[in-house]
């Protein structure tokens, strides 16, 4: 259990993103890049366009050059993970080419399995390429989970887990498309697919909080006997191995989950008025790439790659990029972390990234069967100028979130998430409501209409009773009406 000196641990996991190997379509687009002159005057779009139509596929299988590159990534990933990795969580896009892309590891680790970690496999059903599977624009459903076992079959993989499956895992992962997914909708998915990314790591991480966990620990520490680990040998066998998280995914809408961590959704507000940002590491000499295109507007090419130090020569030069070398200490310690604050905003006016990671938070968590509102009318709900919506922040973070009636003291859609629920969050957030009515003097109680047991247990011990309207017609066994008066 965690001593008393455990404030100043600081325990991090091992986060791996990789794109999957060359796909077929990749190798469309290419062929037709070559074939009608693409980015030069004589680029024939027409042409291009029938040649693309005509040869893509919604969901591909990788290239032979793709396979190669999935063979030589399973080379360098299982003697890493075999020698250095405690659990390993792979988390996988539904999509053929980054299921085939992750085979040949998987089979090598499974191949090995008396020497390796215990591993477990997360298929996510939103952690697809933006704009979905179509063919032409003609929607198709994807692969569902019984497809999938099937290519993972040779890996001889075992424990796999389905999430993010809209329509269930027994239809295909993009079952529930209307049409290609718009650019605004892959920017939704994208916070939904961070906020989970966060939420996935975050209970492994509190793993190491309520009991011993050998793979979770302050990799900034050197214990005796560690003394001459060389932290820049993936391959070197370790005392100490680390839980590690794999997550294998495409170009384009890991960008868009990239976009989200380094714009700092999770900034840690280290002291009142003092925020914290995401830090990046570099070894001596490292080289970050960056294009800029003017209006502020920066590509990331590449991040701490140090080329010049490769090799039997050079090796013994690369220092500095370690947690063992400080970097570490950049993270602000719990101790002196601002737990949470709590805002109001009409719904108008809540701003662009609170907005996003709200609906986030009502996506992954919020039951569907509790409102006796459909879906438009929440929708509706939630943009009338008298709807408040309440959010519980660490720094800015959401990790809690309500909306609030003002004309009738109607509280919904209140959400907190899970790895914060052990926490003081859901408390503030209703103490925050409370507090707004009592000033506000708009209504003198505030209702609620909870789905569930846990739910109601919770409102409960909030100071909610139920009341004679529960037995309502309207009601049914699942949702009550509950009343907290002023």
């Amino acid at each position: 259990m965690a001593s008393s000196k455990e404030k100043y641990v600081r325990r991090s996991i091992s986060v791996r993103l990789i794109r999957h190997g060359e796909s077929k379509n990749n190798q469309v687009y290419r062929d037709a890049q070559r074939l009608f002159k693409g980015g030069t005057p004589d680029f024939d779009l027409k042409s291009w366009t029938e040649y693309t139509d005509e040869h893509r596929v919604s969901d591909p299988s990788l290239s032979d050059v793709g396979q190669e590159q999935a063979s030589r990534l399973s080379h360098y990933l299982e003697p890493h993970l075999a020698n250095q990795a405690g659990k390993v969580r792979f988390v996988i896009s539904p999509m053929r080419r980054t299921i085939e892309t992750m085979l040949p590891t998987l089979t090598a680790m499974n191949r090995n399995s008396n020497e390796n970690p215990h591993v477990k496999t997360v298929i996510n059903g939103f952690y697809f390429e933006s704009e979905g599977c179509h063919t032409r624009e003609k929607v198709e459903p994807g692969m569902n989970a019984e497809q999938i076992a099937e290519c993972l079959s040779p890996a001889g993989v075992q424990d796999v887990s389905y999430v993010g499956f809209q329509n269930g895992p027994e239809n295909g992962w993009y079952a529930y498309g209307t049409g290609p997914e718009t650019r605004h909708e892959s920017e939704q998915r994208a916070a939904r697919f961070y906020v989970w990314m966060m939420e996935f790591l975050d209970e492994q991480l509190m793993e190491a909080e309520r009991s011993e966990v050998e793979d979770i620990f302050d990799a900034g520490v050197t214990l005796p006997g560690e003394e001459n680990d060389k932290c820049h040998n993936r391959f070197e066998p370790r005392a100490r191995r680390r839980r590690t998280a794999i997550l294998c995914g495409h170009g384009d809408f890991m960008s868009l989950v990239l976009k989200r961590i380094i714009s700092g959704f999770g900034h840690a507000i280290e002291r009142e008025g003092e925020s914290h940002r995401s830090a990046f590491v570099h070894f001596n000499t490292g080289i970050t790439e960056l294009e800029y295109f003017g209006k502020g507007r920066f590509l990331l090419m590449s991040s701490n790659q140090v080329p010049h130090l490769h090799g039997p020569s050079g090796e013994c030069c690369i220092t500095g990029g370690s947690l063992k070398d400080g970097w570490s200490y950049l993270m602000p310690s719990d101790k002196i972390l601002l737990d949470s604050e709590v805002a109001f905003a009409f719904s108008d006016d809540v701003q662009p990234h609170i907005a996003e990671q709200t609906e986030a938070l009502r996506s992954l968590y919020l039951t569907k069967s509790g409102s006796s509102l459909s879906q438009d009318e929440l929708d509706t709900t939630h943009h009338k100028s008298n709807a408040l919506t309440v959010v519980v922040k660490r720094g800015l973070q959401v990790v809690g979130c309500a909306s609030l009636d003002e004309r009738t003291g109607r509280l919904s859609d209140v959400v907190v998430r899970p790895s914060a629920r052990r926490s003081q969050v859901g408390r503030s957030l209703i103490d925050a409501v409370k507090n707004h009515a009592i000033q506000s003097q708009k209504f003198d109680k505030i209702i609620v209409e909870p789905d569930t047991s846990e739910s109601k247990a919770f409102f409960e011990k909030m100071g909610f009773e139920l009341t004679e309207e529960s037995t309502d017609e309207k009601y049914t066994s699942e949702i009550v009406h509950m009343e907290c008066k002023l």
